[in-house]
Order: C-alpha cells, then sequence, then structure tokens
C-alpha cells in the first residue's frame, strides 16, 4: 500500500508535458503548395534526382494527409537525410557556397515534411519556406521572378493564417484576402525604409564564390575566339543615360581592359598599378556627361568612353585610363561620368615604350619581315599605321563570326592565309605589325556602339558589342586609337554587329534590327525600358543614388544621421495616422461592432444610453431590470456581442445570427 502510495504520488509530481497541437490538414495543404512554389525556380539549378524527391516526399506528405495513413518511421527519414546530404556533397564537392547550401536547404526540407506532425514542425516549415523564397534572388533578381517570389511569400503567409488559426471556420478565400491586406498595410512601411535606410557601400555580407559564376563579359586576356564568342550573347552589359545629346556611333567606344603582353598566341593585361586620381590628358574637345547601370559581372573594371576625365566613388585609373573598382561588381552598379572623345595624351615614359615594342623573340616569321620591308621605306609611324590599314582596306580580308581555327604563327596565318576573322584577330594583328615596325602599340578591349531606346532615350551596350581595337603612340598626340576592323568592316562602327557580317542570321534576336519582325523589337524595346527603370531605381538604389534621390527632393546634402531622424519620424508619423484612423473608425468596417453600435444607437433614443465605461454585459442587464419586458431580446444580442467580440473565435453563421436579432430588435 504504501509502495503504491509513493508511486501515485511520484506521477502527480511528474511535470505534465503538454500536448502537441496537431497540425490540420487545410494549414498542411496550404503549406505545401507554398514550398512546391518557393522550390520550382530552384529546379533549374539543382539535380535532377534532388528536384524528384523533393516533389516526390511532398507528395507523399499530401497523399498521408488525405488518406490518414502514418508517416514513416525515424529510422528511414534518417536514412533519406544521410542519403541525400551525400549525394549533395558528391554533385558539389562541398557542402558550402550558394549552389551547395540551396541543394541541402531543399533535401533537408523534404525529409522535415515527412516528420512534420503539429503546429512547431509547420511553423519551422514556413521559416524554411522563406529561406527558399530568399534563395532564388541568389540567381536572379528580374522582374518576372520577384513578382513571382512576391506571390509565393503571400502564399506562405496564408499558409501561416491557417496554421495559427485552424480553428476559425474560414474560407478558402479568406486566408489570401487576410494576408493581401496585410502586404497592402506594409507597402509605405517598405517604401520609407527603402528610400531612408541609410545605405552603405558594397554588400552587408559577403557571399561565397559560386553565387557570382556563370557571368559573361569581357576578359582581362584575348586570343583568337574570345571576342567573336561574345558577339552571340544578346545578353546586356551596361546601359548608359547622357545628359546631353548622344555621341556619335564613331566616338561610342568604350574602354575596358587595356592588353600589353602578347606570348604568340595569347594577349594579357600586365597593367601597372592604379592611381586614385585621374591619369591627367589635355582635352580638344567638349565633354560627354553620362551615367552607366552596368549589370553584375563579378570583374572589378568599369566600363566608360574614351577618355574618361573622373572616378566613380571607390574606383581608381590604371596609366592606360582603364577605370578598376576596389571590388568586384557583384550587382547592378550606377555611376556618373565624365568623358571627352576629343583628346591628346602625355608622354610615352621609357617603361611604356619598352612594354609597348615588346614581342616574343621568334614565330610568325613573314610579318616580322613585312614590317622590316615597311620600314625600310619610311620610318614615320603614320606611314606605318596608314600601310597597315590600306592593306585592309584593299585586300581580300572578310570580318565573319566563324573564322578558322589558327595554328602557333597566328598572325602570319590570318594575314597571308585564312584573312577571315573577327575584330581580335585585326587588333591583334595591326599591333604585332607596329611593334614589329617600331611604332608602340596596345590592344583595348570594351564595347562599341549600342542601340538607342527611344522608350526611355538611353543606349543599350550587349555582349554582342564586344569589341576590340588598337592604340599607337604617336608623336605630339599621344596615344591614338586605331580600329583596323573598321577599315575590313565601316558599317561595324556605324550600324552594329549585325550591319557588318554576312553570316549575321545565326544572330539572337535582339540583335538582328528591323525587318518584318520589327514589331516585336519594339516590345522588347518596351520592356528593357521597364528592366532599365527597375535597375536604375531599385536594383542600384545605393549610396550615391540615394542621396542624389533625397537632394533632388529638396533636402539637399544629407548624412546618415539625418536620414535615420528623417526615417524615424516618417515611420512614427505613419504610425499615428493609421492609430488615430483606426481610432476615427473603429468599428466602422467591423459588422460585429457595426450591428453593435446600431443596437446601443436605438436604446439611446429611448433614454437607455450606454454609459463610457460600462461593459456589454452590464448595459444590458441594467436595460433589462428597467426594461422587463426587453430583456430577453436584449440580453441575448449582449451576450452573443461579448462572445463574438471578445471570444477565441469568430464564426460567420454568429456574426449574422447577432444582424438579424439586431434587425428585428424593436423597443
Amino acid at each position: 500500500m504504501m509502495v503504491w502510495n509513493r508511486e501515485n504520488r511520484q506521477k502527480q509530481q511528474r511535470p505534465s508535458v503538454p500536448p502537441v497541437e496537431p497540425l490540420t490538414r487545410s494549414g498542411l495543404m496550404w503549406l505545401l503548395v507554398a514550398l512546391v512554389l518557393a522550390v520550382v525556380p530552384h529546379a533549374v539549378a539543382l539535380p535532377i534526382w534532388l528536384s524528384t524527391l523533393f516533389f516526390a516526399m511532398a507528395g507523399w506528405r499530401g497523399f498521408i494527409a488525405f488518406r490518414n495513413r502514418a508517416l514513416p518511421a525515424r529510422w528511414l527519414l534518417l536514412a533519406v537525410a544521410v542519403l541525400a546530404g551525400a549525394g549533395v556533397l558528391i554533385d558539389f564537392r562541398t557542402l558550402f557556397g550558394r549552389d551547395a547550401g540551396v541543394a541541402l536547404l531543399v533535401a533537408m526540407t523534404a525529409c522535415k515534411l515527412l516528420e512534420t506532425r503539429g503546429l512547431r514542425d509547420g511553423v519551422v516549415l514556413v521559416f524554411l519556406g522563406y529561406l527558399l523564397v530568399m534563395g532564388n534572388l541568389l540567381y536572379s533578381q528580374e522582374i518576372p521572378l520577384v513578382t513571382y517570389l512576391f506571390a509565393v511569400v503571400l502564399l506562405m503567409l496564408a499558409a501561416q493564417v491557417m496554421i495559427h488559426r485552424q480553428h476559425a471556420g474560414l474560407g478558402a478565400l479568406a486566408p489570401l484576402r487576410l494576408t493581401g491586406k496585410m502586404a497592402l498595410q506594409a507597402v509605405p512601411v517598405m517604401l520609407i525604409l527603402f528610400v531612408l535606410f541609410p545605405r552603405i557601400p558594397g554588400p552587408l555580407w559577403g557571399l561565397p564564390q559560386d553565387a557570382h559564376k556563370g557571368r559573361t563579359g569581357l576578359s582581362d586576356e584575348m586570343m583568337p575566339g574570345t571576342v567573336s564568342t561574345l558577339s552571340k550573347s544578346d545578353a546586356v552589359a551596361f546601359r548608359a543615360r547622357f545628359t546631353g545629346p548622344f555621341p556619335s556611333p564613331s566616338q561610342l567606344y568604350w574602354r575596358g581592359p587595356v592588353l600589353w603582353n602578347f606570348d604568340g598566341r595569347r594577349w594579357t593585361a600586365g597593367e601597372a598599378p592604379p592611381s586614385p586620381v585621374p591619369v591627367p590628358f589635355t582635352p580638344e574637345g567638349a565633354a560627354v556627361d553620362y551615367s552607366v547601370i552596368l549589370e553584375p559581372s563579378n570583374r572589378i573594371w568599369l566600363l566608360a568612353l574614351d577618355l574618361p576625365a573622373m572616378l566613380p566613388p571607390q574606383a581608381s585609373m590604371t596609366p592606360s585610363f582603364q577605370l578598376v573598382r576596389q571590388q568586384p561588381v557583384n550587382e547592378v552598379y550606377r555611376y556618373q561620368m565624365r568623358s571627352y572623345p576629343q583628346y591628346r595624351t602625355g608622354d610615352l615614359q621609357a617603361t611604356e615604350r619598352a612594354r609597348a615594342l615588346r614581342l616574343p623573340s621568334r614565330g610568325n616569321p613573314q610579318v616580322r619581315a613585312l614590317a622590316a620591308e615597311w620600314r625600310a621605306q619610311d620610318t614615320r609611324p603614320e606611314s606605318m599605321v596608314g600601310r597597315a590599314l590600306a592593306m585592309f582596306r584593299q585586300q581580300t580580308f572578310y570580318y565573319t563570326l566563324n573564322p578558322p581555327l589558327l595554328g602557333t604563327d597566328s598572325v602570319d596565318e590570318f594575314l597571308f592565309n585564312t584573312r577571315q576573322g573577327f575584330c581580335e584577330h585585326y587588333a591583334s594583328a595591326f599591333v604585332f605589325l607596329m611593334r614589329a615596325a617600331g611604332v608602340p602599340a596596345r590592344v583595348v578591349t570594351g564595347y562599341q556602339g549600342g542601340e538607342r531606346n527611344t522608350f526611355g532615350d538611353y543606349l543599350i551596350v550587349r555582349q554582342s558589342d564586344a569589341h576590340a581595337w588598337a592604340e599607337v603612340w604617336l608623336e605630339g598626340r599621344g596615344w591614338v586609337r586605331v580600329d583596323p576592323t573598321g577599315a575590313v568592316a565601316p558599317n561595324r562602327v556605324q550600324d552594329g554587329l549585325y550591319a557588318a557580317v554576312t553570316d549575321g542570321q545565326n544572330l539572337p534576336f535582339l540583335i538582328r534590327r528591323g525587318g518584318d519582325s520589327a514589331w516585336l523589337h519594339q516590345l522588347a524595346m518596351s520592356w528593357d525600358s521597364l528592366n532599365n527603370s527597375w535597375n536604375e531605381w531599385v536594383l542600384a538604389y545605393g549610396p550615391d543614388r540615394q542621396k542624389e534621390f533625397l537632394s533632388g527632393l529638396g533636402f539637399g546634402a544629407v548624412d546618415w544621421r539625418e536620414m535615420i531622424i528623417a526615417m524615424t519620424v516618417a515611420l512614427a508619423g505613419f504610425v499615428l495616422v493609421v492609430v488615430g484612423l483606426r481610432w476615427l473608425d473603429q468599428g466602422s468596417r467591423d459588422p460585429v461592432v457595426r450591428a453593435w453600435q446600431r443596437f446601443c444607437a436605438r436604446l439611446a433614443r429611448r433614454g437607455l444610453a450606454r454609459g463610457v465605461q460600462e461593459g456589454p454585459l452590464a448595459f444590458v442587464q441594467r436595460v433589462a431590470d428597467r426594461r422587463p419586458d426587453l430583456a430577453e431580446p436584449v440580453c441575448e444580442i449582449g451576450r452573443l456581442y461579448a462572445t463574438l467580440r471578445y471570444g477565441p473565435t469568430a464564426s460567420p453563421e454568429d456574426v449574422h445570427q447577432l444582424q438579424r436579432l439586431v434587425r428585428q430588435f424593436r423597443t
């Protein structure tokens, strides 16, 4: 007996474990739909086996919910989790980084689905869903994807509402209506934070290396085929908006990496360290002011018209007038520039002259012999340049996207055998010829031209506009641009790539301008104008753009302290406005409060006004004491109102009942 009493007391002293609040079928279905939609964009980058695993496990969890089957055993889930983690490790060779991290998150979310039982598990899945949504932004931030992800977030919020209000009697569309209202109410707060929250240069945190892979663009080296590969891409490299008139096509040379070293096949930069101040030169014409909206490239260089006369923030300039940034451009970056298309540079240093004349010790004997022949006839650099351009212009050379492969003596083979090439072939051969003839020369890579978008009045420069040209140093003029491609295909400079090549039908649609599909091209330009506005005002809204925008609103020069004060005042003002409107309009939209107010107004007209501090039950009891003939309907209305107003739930049937009783009430 004593043993039984002791065991009974021990059982009574044990802390009670709260029961697990179950996750209803409706809440789980909303959650499954939202999670599947969050993973769909990832399916392009995920291994096929992992996408199949996630969608299969999501379908299995839905089948279990509909058929009231038991969840799988823990040992099976553990085995699936270990195998999935091992599969991610095998595929990506790591568990860290963007691609491997997202894949591991998808695998673990799939496993979590099959152990989800209660409310707490549902909340965990909701936050995993938000992480999956944000993971999509590591791959793209374009308007269609952001719009899609916003809809997924609304569904995720609706799933969260269904999880936490499982017994509220909500209709099928009620969660979406509620989340829509929540999103609309959050828009002013979002705009205030977006506009006024102080921006800092660069990202708040570092991203893994593979977060920026797959970027296309210029390289800091050039060999046959390097630029022609880019010419087949219609991806936007950058956009430019000019303050005044557009420069002529012959002035649209966007300067990128400058290449000095040649090993017989490959040109590389070998550039001197950059300077924090612009390299001096003598302008000989009007300046061009413009802004550049640069697409992410994972490169440190910036693009500018020849020759740049200023430096963007946190940028520097090499002695070759190339702009470089401290950090790679891994986000849409906007900067202001000023350039002088007509210029004269300074003297050539001895070290630069040696670098601009350096050639491999052997190789390409025919070109060397030709240069020696020219030099024997006339040693003037201008004469050498003229002879080379005349050779390209007068002899049979072809400008093509698909030149034949070249061997060891690539310059000899190009000039004397194949004579088919793209801009890198002509620039490389020209610079080799000049150096062999004793004229300092170098290769410049970048972009040439662009397409004017009349919808937004700006210039679109695509990867297909990638170009290579040459610069020679002439006494009294300094570095002078020479484009040998223009001698072979003059319309390349004036009208773009499509007008210059004979095999242009193989180019992407956006590069082929005009023709029967002109209306489609105009539609593409209008869409690009929308994308440009998105880039300028959302993706490229950095510290400089923020200060420029606030100054344009009349705030003058602002610093981060003033922006924090302005942001706090704006948020406080918005809260006060919302609270005031709710106070003035309280009950005007709530059918329960509206019915109660009509009921109280009818009694007040009969001298039975409700006191300010009088609760609903106390009020109806006082009315019943003074008017026993009204006691039954008054007490019923008061009890129903108190239940609906202060109880845990409010079903539509009870609301309709209260409205009916108030309509039928007569004094």
